[in-house]
């Protein structure tokens, strides 16, 4: 696409405008207004508020709903006199009244579906299913149309093509949570009334043609899962925005990539890797990401790269202590301590970090997928620092790019820094303005972390290493259960692996074991 946003070329095959506009960009559109929103408190309600105010088509896409939830969660416990609203807050329930009282009003769902199989522990569920089932106007569709062992993991909300989310957060279970990420907080429960740990989730909210696109995307998906097609709708010339929702940014370009794997005669899409490479190949001064995972062989590849440098960048992770459930463990946990191992090799000039999140004597699970490169670009999306991410799962992901002409000059490097400093005081316990002060002072974030110290009830603690055995190394130098393609699945061990022949990262990790002997 051009700089002006005017689609270059259209896609061929079944899909239209499949074509990306460059490396690693599907489109360039605008966004009269875009917000960041940080934890699922905000994002239920305001996703419950986008519900209420769209008119005729919701279309959620995602990788999990749990229709038992409470959108207002934190409400149901403290807040007295409970004021009884018209419309419920369990979001199956709020669903179906919406049908009652929208007579115009589509709702499509996709989840992707081997998740169906969560029926079986989710007892209410089904019957929320079976409930929206007779409905007309109410679709619920299972994708299962992706390569074994693929997943759908795209999160994203396009309400009357005017308005849209796209990010990280799912509509489930074990997501609600403050910022404030209190240790033991009596809000934090499932529905069966188990509690679970602290939660950290990050998603934008977008008004304007960005929608639109993002509704070509999610239509796109329906259809390749099997359900009719829907057809185009005009947006609204109203707004759908929130009215409890600040504007961080207005008439903002935003980029759009994603990853798709071969299937049914859909083109493969690296869009997420290449544009990923690129970007942490362009920093200055500084990378701050918080993501889920970080096992991807490319990603660590290309930031070793940087590492090598006479004076590169400094790289800072936040992510969770370790992945979510058993068999995630084995495929990202390893992985991860090996690839640090090695970049800590690499590291010359002691500039690459990795953190863990803790409130009190609990670590919080991160499960953001956000980068900020110089303050300049802002990237946020469902991707996550895995193989699976940038070559096997479908993923969304959003940017926007300061350098990019119709950004330039218009103060959103500011705005992408308040958010930076933000999350830095949101994990660290201090207020934004504190976290300011200490960047402008050391112009490092691992030294204002540092002075922050270990005070207060929240920090950053700096992630440790633990020593792998045999089996747990074997797990991750195959790749086995985090492959980079739906092909390795089923290729010997021999021709895939983090270490890979000549890389700069097997040179990292023969040194090590070297140095260890």
């Amino acid at each position: 696409m051009a700089e002006g946003g005017q689609q270059l070329d259209e896609s061929k095959g079944d899909e239209p405008f499949d074509g990306s506009v460059e490396p690693g960009v599907w489109r360039y559109v605008r966004a009269d207004k875009l917000s960041v929103i940080v934890d699922a408190e905000s994002y239920f309600e305001l996703v419950q508020q986008a519900m209420l105010n769209a008119r005729r088509r919701i279309m959620l896409v995602g990788w999990d709903f749990d229709t038992r939830i409470h959108l207002t969660q934190g409400r149901r416990w403290y807040q007295r006199p409970f004021k009884r609203r018209e419309y419920p807050s369990r979001l199956g329930s709020f669903l179906l009244w919406l049908s009652n009282n929208r007579s115009d009003l589509d709702i499509n769902l996709l989840k992707w579906g081997l998740s169906v199989f969560q029926f079986a522990l989710r007892g209410s569920m089904a019957m929320d299913v079976a409930r929206m089932w007779r409905k007309d106007r109410i679709t619920f569709k299972f994708d299962t149309r992706h390569p074994v062992g693929c997943t759908h993991h795209q999160k994203l909300g396009v309400f009357d093509e005017k308005l849209a989310v796209c990010g990280g957060i799912d509509l489930t279970v074990d997501r609600w949570d403050t910022r404030a990420h209190l240790e033991k907080d009596r809000r934090r429960k499932r529905p069966s009334g188990r509690s679970y740990r602290p939660w950290h989730d990050i998603t934008m909210m977008m008004e304007g043609e960005v929608a639109d696109a993002l509704g070509d995307l999610a239509r796109s998906r329906w259809k390749a899962a099997g359900a009719p097609e829907l057809e185009d709708l005009r947006p609204p010339d109203h707004s759908l925005w929130p009215d409890s929702l600040a504007v961080d940014m207005t008439d903002v370009e935003v980029g759009i990539s994603r990853t798709r794997a071969e299937y049914g005669g859909l083109s493969r899409i690296q869009e997420v890797q290449t544009l990923m490479l690129a970007q942490i190949a362009s920093a200055k001064r500084y990378i701050y990401i918080e993501n889920q995972y970080f096992t991807s062989r490319r990603i660590a590849e290309a930031i070793a790269k940087r590492l090598q440098e006479p004076d590169p960048p400094e790289i800072v992770i936040v992510h969770a202590k370790h992945a979510e459930g058993w068999l995630e463990q084995q495929a990202m946990d390893y992985a991860r301590s090996d690839l640090a191992r090695s970049l800590r090799e690499i590291d010359h000039k002691n500039r690459f970090s990795l953190y863990v999140a803790w409130t009190g004597d609990t670590w919080i699970y991160i499960h953001a997928k956000l980068m900020i490169v110089d303050d300049r670009i802002l990237r946020i999306g469902s991707a996550n620092l895995n193989n699976r991410s940038m070559g096997l799962d479908s993923e969304c992901d959003m940017f926007v790019d300061c350098d990019r002409l119709h950004n330039r000059g218009r103060g959103f490097e500011k705005t992408i820094r308040d958010l930076r400093c933000s999350l830095l005081a949101e994990h660290c316990g201090v207020e934004p303005e504190e976290v300011g002060r200490l960047l402008e002072e050391t112009d490092s974030m691992c030294e204002t972390i540092s002075r922050l110290g270990q005070s207060n009830s929240r920090q950053l603690r700096p992630f440790e290493i633990p020593e792998l055995n045999e089996i747990e190394q074997t797990l991750s130098e195959t790749e086995l259960l985090d492959p980079e393609s739906p092909e390795e699945m089923f290729e010997p061990f021999a021709k895939r692996g983090l270490f890979r022949k000549g890389s700069i990262l097997r040179r990292a990790r023969d040194k090590f074991r070297r140095i260890k002997k």
